[in-house]
């Protein structure tokens, strides 16, 4: 038994010439009849037929199978259908019934689908000629890049005069030359951004009769004294942290003061210029003294030309000194929030070191390293300090003094 047809395909069989042939023909039967009733108004005892739908719907169903199908018995049926001969009159009304159904609406969208693929196939045609022309400019220019690489850079030195200067590779074949003194400058460029730019970042301490403190302070500036922000009206600016002024000036009192950065010098000494008018911060370092490592710009001492036991870092972020983490004394990350205090606990921090004449101060830094926060562990210990001393003091005071030293001095009249 054959499945139900769908409506679609009962439409679509509605253009089919046995349909149309049906469908033509009841209309012209319906159309003898109402002549005829016309004609006998005079004997209204015989009844005239109705035209009726149920035949077409009857066609319909038995005609919507397939495609295939549909075509083959409508061809056949529009020979052996009974009746007068049919057109396709009745095509154009059923397309305007039915738009879907319109043979003429599938060869259009037929031949719209074929202009667009053959668009697409030109335009990638297009495309993969624009992709060929790019990689060869690219590597055209690649190719001349490298070979004047190696000519501005292989090339000997040459003196005032105009000579070229003899070298160990002015023996060997000229491309083996270029090649080697191409790679050795290349290496030479490579080690002047990795290391820093001098052996010696500061001077040598100041003999007497100056004055040269006994310990050395290293501050970070982005984030510990100052803080990038940013707001519609104002743009970009340096905000100062909450007691960065009265830090700086007890800090000078006892330390040499060094700020070691790994921002630009053309963004940090504008921003000292004004942080410090009074000429607190003795020496600048920026990112032309730092060693860079793994991604990271590293803050390395040993170039600091200072004793390292008297050397004190000031930083939240422990990459940057990762090369002596026990001269660090790490501390939170300052986000310009205005109710920062950190840098007076700092000062006490800072103060009690240089008036304990520490000898070597990574001992004491490296106590403070396994605590998480350091500035809130320092106040805990001197809070807890000041309650031990304040508790002897107590027991000192209330010790009763012996009763035989006071009769001896009554007697002796002292």
């Amino acid at each position: 038994m054959a499945p139900p047809a769908t409506v679609i395909q009962m439409l679509r069989s509605l253009s089919t010439p046995r349909v149309l042939t049906t469908i033509h023909y009841h209309g012209a039967l319906g159309n003898h009849h109402q002549l005829q009733r016309r004609s006998t108004s005079t004997s209204p005892s015989i009844p005239s037929p109705r035209f009726s739908l149920a035949p077409v719907l009857h066609t319909v169903r038995s005609y919507s199978s397939s495609s295939k199908q549909e075509s083959a018995s409508g061809e056949a049926g529009a020979e052996a259908s009974p009746g007068p001969t049919v057109t396709n009159a009745n095509a154009p009304l059923l397309a305007k019934l039915f738009p879907q159904t319109s043979p003429e609406v599938d060869r259009g969208g037929e031949e719209e689908r074929k202009k667009r693929e053959d668009e697409e196939a030109k335009e990638n045609e297009r495309a993969w000629k624009r992709m060929k022309l790019g990689f060869a400019i690219f590597g055209g220019g690649g190719l001349a890049a490298g070979l004047w690489a190696v000519y501005e850079f292989g090339k000997p030195q040459v003196d005032e005069n105009g000579q070229t200067i003899e070298d160990e590779l002015s023996e060997k074949p000229l491309v083996q030359q270029y090649i080697q003194r191409m790679w050795k400058s290349m290496y030479y460029y490579q080690k002047m951004i990795q290391e820093p730019s001098r052996d010696k970042l500061l001077p040598d301490p100041l003999k007497p009769p100056y004055i040269q403190p006994r310990y050395t302070l290293v501050l970070e500036m982005k984030d510990v004294l100052v803080h990038p922000d940013w707001t519609y009206h104002t743009g970009w600016r340096f905000k100062k942290r909450p007691g960065v002024d009265h830090f700086l000036a007890e800090c000078a009192k006892e330390f040499e003061i060094v700020v070691f950065t790994a921002e630009q010098g053309m963004t940090v000494f504008p921003i000292l210029d004004a942080l410090d008018p009074n000429g607190y911060i003795m020496y600048r370092l920026v990112r032309d003294a730092t060693h860079f490592v793994d991604g990271h710009h590293v803050k390395n001492l040993d170039n600091l030309n200072r004793d390292l036991s008297k050397v004190i870092v000031i930083d939240w972020d422990a990459n940057s000194t990762k090369m002596h983490p026990d001269n660090t004394f790490g501390i939170s990350r300052w986000h310009g929030n205005d109710d920062d205090g950190q840098l007076l606990d700092l000062i006490s921090f800072l103060k009690l070191i240089a008036q304990s004449n520490v000898d070597d101060v990574r001992e004491v830094l490296h106590y403070y390293r396994q605590f998480d926060d350091p500035i809130s562990q320092f106040r805990e210990n001197q809070r807890k300090l000041a309650e031990q001393m304040e508790e002897a003091e107590r027991i000192e005071q209330t010790k009763a003094k012996p009763m035989v030293k006071q009769w001896s001095r009554n007697i002796l009249g002292r």
